[in-house]
């Protein structure tokens, strides 16, 4: 479903401004210049409306996060959920808006630590693997931008997308570390920080599927 354009979008995310990242450097600089200190940097592609990124940022201070979103409606509520959070979390989460074909324009190579992909579109539609997070060629992206021993997190609710993700995994050589169809039922269901979109899924009984995947 198409979100509706947000009234005064541009002016909401400009006043966030103090946590968004607002274009892309060339070339590409340190992403720690974006940070407030020195700590590794987890990145989440298609963050949505922003529950899982300012949930991470809270519970684990130690890292960076940088979330990023590609359609500006979407990306203007997480960052305005963000902003209302701020007293609650420590200054380690910033945002961008930006497609993921365009990561090498905006991350120096081997500059992150963690990936996170949370229910990304699966492109059901004969023809339109390409277009998929977990396609090769998106992992050989996040090759270039994650340090040597990086680290993926995939969630999805979407079992054809799972098992399609396994297979591009196994075609560009990934070790994958870990998985699960069931996530809510795993031993690493104490620490999820779920978006909106899993809960809603999950009140109605949909399993999550995940995959830790080590580059």
């Amino acid at each position: 479903m198409r979100m509706r354009r947000k009234k005064h979008g541009a002016e909401r995310i400009a006043a966030c401004a103090e946590i968004l990242i607002a274009e892309p450097t060339t070339p590409a600089v340190d992403p720690m210049t974006y940070c407030s200190s020195e700590r590794p940097i987890h990145l989440e592609i298609g963050c949505g409306k922003g529950d899982f990124a300012v949930g991470m940022a809270s519970k684990y201070p130690q890292y960076n996060f940088i979330a990023m979103e590609r359609v500006p409606d979407v990306a203007c509520l997480a960052l305005e959920k963000a902003m209302a959070h701020k007293e609650e979390r420590p200054d380690n989460l910033r945002f961008l808006i930006g497609d993921a074909k365009n990561l090498t324009e905006w991350f120096l190579p081997h500059s992150i630590d963690c990936i996170y992909l949370n229910f990304s579109d699966p492109w059901p539609k004969k023809g339109y693997a390409k277009r998929r997070l977990t396609h090769v060629g998106f992992l050989e992206l996040y090759r270039s931008v994650l340090k040597e021993g990086g680290l993926l997190r995939l969630k999805t609710d979407n079992e054809g997308l799972f098992d399609f993700s396994l297979e591009q995994f196994a075609e560009a050589g990934l070790t994958v570390e870990w998985q699960t169809r069931n996530l809510h039922a795993s031993e690493k269901n104490p620490d999820n920080i779920m978006t909106e979109y899993e809960r809603n899924f999950s009140e109605k009984g949909q399993v999550i599927f995940s995959a830790w995947v080590r580059f």
